[in-house]
Order: C-alpha cells, then structure tokens, then sequence
C-alpha cells in the first residue's frame, strides 16, 4: 500500500520487525517420521493443516498466545492456537509483536503481496514488504469483521466445492437408469454378449520399454490415459523405426477403447478421439471395435458404467498389484442393443452429461471468482476501506494516548526500561 493513500492515523513497519520469530533448531520433524495418529499434532508448510503426528513431548512448542506459520517455501500461511510440533524445512513460526493485535497480524501476512519464486525461499521478503499499523482497537475492528466476511467465502466456496462431486455421482447415475432401463426392454436385438463376440482385436502394449529418444512417436503408460483425455506433455518418445514395430501389434487409433490394465487406476477407460500417431505401454489395454456390431461410444458408457467398472476391477484381483489381463477382458460380458438403440441411448447419455458439464463449467467460475473475492475482500482493508465509517465516529479510538504513534512510543519505552533492569542487575 501506498505511503500516499494509507489513512493519515496509521504507521507501517517493515514485516519482520512486526514478528519475534521462535526457534525451531532440533525439534523439527520430518514428514516422513509423521504417524496417522499420535499425541501431538505436526503442522508445517503444506497445504494440509496437519501433516501428521509424534508422541515425543520434548518437540512440543507449547502455546500460551496465538502464533502464525509461514511457508518460506510454499508462502501458505496458518493460524495457529494450540500447542504442536513443528514442521522440516521451510517452516517459520511467527509471534506477532505487542504494538500487532495477534488476528490483524494474520491477515497482515495473508496480504502482503509476496511473488511466487517457486520453490525457493520467499521469507526474504519480510525484509522489504510493510505491514500498515492502525491504532489497537482499529486493529481489532479490522479482523473481526475480516473473520465475518472471510466465514461467509469460506463456506460458498466450500458449498460450491461439494458441487463437482454432486455432478460425478448424477453421470453415474445417468449412466446405470440409462442402461438399466433399456436392458429391461423388449427388443428385436438383445442378448448377452462377450466382449470378444465383437472386438475386431484386444491387445496391450509393450511389455518391455523399448530404447526411448528425445523426439519421436510418443509413448503413453498408465499415467498418460485419463478418462477424456490423452496426455502427451510428459512421456517418452520412441523413434519412427521401434515405433513400427510397436505398432505392428498395437496400433491404437481413433474410436479404439483404451483401458488402463495396472495399479491404483486399473480398469480408467478412454475412448480415442485423436488421429495422432501414438504408442502403448503394456499398462494399457487396447481395444478394437466391430463398429457393425457395437458403436465405441455405447462401448465406452457400458465399460464406464458402475456394473462395468466392477466387472473390471473384479478381473484384476483383490491384490496389491491389481492387474487386468487380455484373457479376462475378452471374458468381459454386456447386452448387446440393436445400432439404433444404441445410438439412442448415446444420445440421451450425452445431452444429460452436457448438461452436467454446462453446471460444472459455471461452477469452476464461479469458485475463481470466490477466489478472487477473498484477495479483494483482504485487501480492502488495507487501504483503510472497511473501516472508514468506524475511523468517523471513534476518533477517541486512534488519536492521542489511543494512537498508533504512542501505542509504539509506550511499548519502545518499556522495552527500553525492562533492558535497562537487566543491564543494571548485571552490573550489580
């Protein structure tokens, strides 16, 4: 904020003179030595406010006044009210001064415009950032009604989170009525069906990596198939000649199914919609379609279906290496519909999941404008906005003995007489 705009009754300091700093040296905890459940609580600089537990007593900090945590690598700052163990590297522990009301410091942290190096360390820039210093009773106006405005973001954010899982569980939905229904029909073509009854070819990819290049056809595992979408932007490359090879045996292609055959993501299914020439990992299953007998798209909601993913997963073992092999997909079985009804069904799926996509789409705008109205809602303050009208008819509050000005005269006074005191004792 501007020396020129700030309102006339307020001082800034430089941060980290708003900030005694408590020592971490030997008691800061590893993630990796975290346990689930524990005694105390470790709290660091990720995101999560917790990252884990202890049992030893001797790496407590013990609480008695409000703290904040700043991420000197991750710039997340925390409130912190109760005793815990400190994070590893990067985690700064901030007790705010007494000329800084505890919850003004806070938001005075959460404002402060400090750029993002990545990575590297940012709590440099306490060195060169101001905190403004209202009187002590603006101080707590201001976070009390920033704790107000900041609650009611917090939980239209938090309803608008919900949403996105709300829309995942009504596509499923869709999915099961929509082919639940018409597998209760009467029709002129139904019948139980085996996955290699009408597969013009199911296959997997390389089971040994071949020798990689730094350009070339792009080689996709697991990871890189996602239900819809093929990601290319951090894979291996093979060159034109291993690639033939490659693709001698498996050639994925446009409208071709893939589906994900190992680890935690086994049974992940995507349908092709892109022309480019790409190789497969033995991760990943290959799926060619007779199109006369069965549309892709009908393929891919039956093998996206709850009944079609548990007939998935169930291939691939309760064991910790789940895996689907070609022997159990040709295995896999569905009813097979007449083209038309299919298509229908298709049809239907994707008006209603168009929908759902509509809703999802202003969902995601609406929470970045939430996100954007809590920077704009903290920064209001700061400039001396949110209380105004207060600032008018308190002017008791933040002149005289009541000011910023003195409120730091009175506490660099008795700072001063407490060092002499101790300077004398000494002597003595």
């Amino acid at each position: 904020m501007s020396e020129n705009n700030r309102p006339e009754t307020w001082l800034s300091r430089i941060a980290i003179d708003c900030f005694d700093q408590i020592s971490t040296t030997n008691i800061k905890v590893k993630s990796s030595d975290c346990l689930p459940h524990g005694l105390y609580p470790v709290i660091d600089q990720g995101h999560n406010y917790i990252s884990g537990y202890i049992n030893d007593e001797n790496k407590l900090i013990k609480i008695t006044s409000p703290v904040c945590i700043f991420g000197d690598h991750t710039r997340i700052i925390k409130w912190i009210e109760h005793s815990f163990v400190p994070g590893a590297d990067g985690t700064k522990i901030l007790k705010a001064r007494d000329f800084i009301y505890p919850r003004y410091a806070y938001y005075s942290l959460r404002a402060l415009n400090i750029p993002d190096k990545g990575y590297s360390r940012h709590f440099k820039y306490f060195k060169e950032l101001d905190i403004l210093i209202p009187a002590w009773e603006e101080q707590k106006i201001i976070a009390e009604k920033l704790d107000t405005l900041l609650a009611q973001v917090d939980s239209t954010k938090a309803r608008l989170e919900q949403i996105p899982k709300i829309l995942k569980r009504f596509r499923q939905a869709v999915l099961v009525t929509a082919l639940s229904i018409a597998n209760g029909k009467s029709r002129d073509f139904d019948r139980i069906v085996k996955l290699i009854d009408v597969a013009e070819k199911i296959t997997d990819g390389e089971h040994i990596t071949p020798k990689t290049v730094d350009a070339g056809i792009p080689l996709l595992s697991a990871k890189d198939v996602q239900e819809n979408e093929l990601l290319f932007d951090n894979v291996k490359y093979l060159s034109n000649a291993t690639a033939e090879k490659a693709l001698s045996r498996c050639s994925p292609g446009k409208d071709d199914i893939l589906i994900v055959s190992r680890g935690a993501t086994v049974g992940r299914t995507h349908l092709v919609s892109t022309n480019a020439k790409f190789c497969l990992m033995g991760s990943v299953l290959l799926i060619k379609l007779n199109k006369n007998l069965v549309l892709p798209r009908f393929m891919e909601l039956v093998f996206k279906n709850i009944s079609g993913q548990r007939q998935l997963v169930s291939a691939s073992g309760a064991t910790a290496q789940q895996a689907i092999y070609i022997r159990d997909v040709k295995e896999f079985s569905f009813n097979l519909l007449s083209l038309n009804e299919q298509q229908e069904i298709v049809r239907r799926v994707e008006q209603l999941f168009a929908y759902a996509d509509t809703i999802e789409k202003q969902v995601n705008n609406a929470l970045a404008r939430v996100n954007n109205l809590t920077q704009s809602i903290l920064a209001k303050p700061f400039r001396g906005e949110l209380t105004a009208q207060w600032r008018a008819e308190n002017p008791e509050l933040i002149s005289g003995d009541n000011s910023a000005a003195a409120l730091l005269e009175k506490i660099k006074a008795e700072r001063a007489a407490s060092t002499g005191k101790k300077a004398s004792r000494k002597k003595s």
